[in-house]
């Protein structure tokens, strides 16, 4: 009877070993992140998520720049990005990293604007053309990575969406460090409304046009969606105030795009 009891008991936290979840400590097989490989997201991005980052003048992270190791090899980060240019090859990273802090502390959102690199200053801004096709995106770089000998840059899924890789995965781009100095005024729109029917949104324009002074253009994309959108708006503040003036009517849903994301 012992024996027998012995081993129903060494059974038992046999079974109990094999059932229990891996990894919940964030140390075990499952490593760091709750998936082993990356994938896409669940759907795409939203056109306000696609607008390119605004730049910003903003303090160097004094943690997240200085010299570090991965995989035995050393990285010293630059001190100032300005005139920076660098051509190769561009990943994206997406769901496994999504809402995992990144190398300055901030948390990672794969349909935000954003990049990582090796040795761009924490954070910094970019301008990345990808030069198969010619369309291009600002991001803020704030991440470390990627860590491939091949590659320079991973931009976020929302950004390689808009360059026109998340299909393939990687890409050859060009990449051009943006500062507050370089940042020029541009004019801007303010995208109204979206429908399917052409009839209805032009009947919307007109409506507008009289209402507003200002005036409309009307954009198909490729979902066979018409955008209303109002302007080109040369001065920031008639376009904010217009843009709020929209929302607390019937537009809620009213968001700025810059004049190269409009058109």
């Amino acid at each position: 009877m012992a024996l027998r009891a012995l081993f129903l008991v060494s059974l038992t936290l046999l079974i109990t070993a094999c059932s229990a979840p891996q990894g919940t400590s964030g140390k075990g097989q499952a490593g760091r992140y709750h998936m082993e490989h990356d994938a896409a997201p669940l759907r795409h991005p939203t056109d306000l998520e696609l607008q390119d980052a605004v730049v910003t003048d903003e303090a160097k992270s004094a943690a997240a720049n200085r010299p570090y190791q991965v995989r035995g090899k050393h990285y010293v980060p630059i001190f100032d990005e300005t005139g920076f240019t660098q051509t190769g090859i561009a990943s994206w990273y997406g769901r496994k990293f999504h809402g995992y802090h990144t190398s300055n502390g901030e948390v990672y959102d794969m349909f935000a604007m954003t990049a990582a690199h090796k040795t761009l200053p924490l954070p910094s801004f970019v301008r990345v053309t990808n030069i198969d096709n010619g369309q291009s995106v600002v991001v803020r770089v704030n991440d470390r990575g990627p860590f491939h000998e091949d590659r320079i840059i991973d931009l976020s899924y929302a950004a390689a969406y808009k360059l026109g890789y998340h299909l393939k995965g990687t890409a050859k781009v060009k990449l051009e460090a943006v500062t507050l100095a370089d940042a020029k005024p541009r004019t801007k729109y303010i995208q109204v409304a979206a429908g399917s029917k052409l009839a209805n949104i032009q009947a919307l324009a007109l409506q507008l046009e009289q209402d507003y002074q200002v005036p409309t253009h009307i954009k198909q994309q490729k979902d066979g969606i018409f955008r209303l959108r109002l302007g080109p708006i040369s001065d920031e503040q008639q376009a904010k105030t217009l843009l709020e003036q929209l929302k607390s009517s019937r537009f809620a849903q009213a968001f700025l795009l810059y004049d190269d994301q409009a058109l």
